[in-house]
């Protein structure tokens, strides 16, 4: 008996879904792996929690990780473009908190970390971008429907990780503030300007990554995981590895982020 088997547009279109379901897949597998890889350097952290080294793997992987599920989620070219836009979008606000002292406070880079180019460390500007694509998935499914409330729930998301950033930071001697603050000597001002620098990224993102249906796809699952993964790593290290333990940074960003993740898995889940 004789298959019917497409021709001419029909092919061809069969063959383009075809290419791209294999392309996502094999994109969702890239983005596994360096999730897999970052947990462990995130674990040899704990292990020598001074050697800069590591930190810069973990962020590195981040990037990666977020970069590939984006790409699996929606498409290679839009997440590039939006990871592009939302590491430019951090490294400029960087360059200018360092300079003028807005929007986060008076502070300044110490020379641990390298390459510095108008004196802030790429790693940072990666940091922006690979968690800016997490938040953005988590805020897509928290929020899947209206731009603004996915853009504040976004903002609130990634302003949530600073909780455990800088007081992390802080500790390594990555960073200093003129004046420090009552947050583990965070000014609380800091957060108010990761509030505003937050919802310009996700604003960039919500404009040059989304696609209809991506916030359902795999790629999309994989960055919510990434997100979630970084909650718990985060709340466990400030917990009981890092030392002294600080329960006090551990509840702050584990109950934010947490509560972030769990609004975009309680919209994953069938009702």
């Amino acid at each position: 008996m004789e298959t019917w088997r497409p021709t001419g547009e029909k092919a061809a279109e069969a063959d383009g879904v075809s290419s791209g379901t294999r392309g996502a897949a094999r994109m969702t597998a890239a983005g596994v792996v360096a999730l897999a890889a970052m947990v462990a350097a995130q674990i040899a952290t704990g292990l020598r929690p001074h050697d800069l080294r590591l930190t810069t793997v973990v962020v590195v992987l981040l990037a990666l990780s977020a970069l590939a599920f984006a790409a699996a989620a929606h498409t290679p070219r839009r997440a590039a473009g939006g990871f592009a836009a939302a590491v430019t979008a951090g490294y400029a606000a960087e360059w200018i908190g360092t300079r003028t002292g807005l929007p986060f406070g008076d502070y300044r880079y110490t020379d641990a970390l390298w390459p510095r180019p108008g004196g802030v460390p790429l790693v940072v500007a990666l940091a922006w971008g690979g968690m800016g694509l997490a938040a953005h998935a988590v805020a897509r499914r928290a929020a899947p429907r209206g731009r603004a409330a996915a853009i504040l729930t976004g903002a609130f998301a990634l302003t949530a990780w600073d909780l455990f950033l800088d007081p992390q930071m802080l500790r390594l001697g990555l960073w200093v503030w003129a004046e420090p603050g009552p947050y583990r000597g965070v000014p609380l001002g800091n957060f108010a300007g990761w509030l505003v620098v937050s919802a310009l990224v996700m604003a960039l993102l919500d404009r040059l990554v989304t696609t209809p249906g991506g916030a359902g796809r795999a790629g999309a699952t994989g960055l919510v995981v990434l997100y979630t993964v970084m909650a718990a790593m985060e709340t466990i290290g400030f917990a009981v590895v890092f030392r002294p333990p600080d329960p006090v940074v551990a509840a702050a960003g584990g109950l934010a982020m947490g509560a972030s993740a769990l609004l975009a898995w309680g919209r994953s889940w069938p009702r």
